[in-house]
């Protein structure tokens, strides 16, 4: 089991995700950049994080990750190729279009 931060606004998508894709694995689900934040003390194996959040951009979260010295996948999860690309340019690892995401087994491992 997968201990995940997953940095996401649209919660119905969240949650569908979460039952559909990430059943097996310990999610947590946060909807702002200030709560990712509060939460990167915690130990996570993984980051799944989207683009467009309602403050800011998830850019910030991946680079607060790599300040820290995060070590996990860090996972760009937006449903516009040039936010995944920032997101990637900021550090993420892997993406995952949320067109596609019965990719994301594939861009944890």
């Amino acid at each position: 089991m997968v201990k995940l931060l997953f940095v996401e606004n649209h919660r119905v998508f969240a949650q569908t995700v979460i039952d559909q894709f990430l059943a097996n694995h310990e999610v947590v689900l946060v909807t702002t950049i200030a709560e990712a934040k509060r939460r990167l003390s915690h130990a996570f194996d993984a980051v799944l994080v989207d683009y467009d959040l309602p403050d800011g951009k998830g850019t910030e979260v991946v680079r607060a990750l790599r300040a820290i010295g995060f070590g996990g996948k860090i996972v760009a999860v937006s449903s516009r190729e040039e936010g995944n690309e920032e997101l990637r340019s900021a550090g993420a690892t892997a993406i995952c279009s949320k067109k596609d995401f019965r990719a994301i087994g594939a861009a944890l491992r």
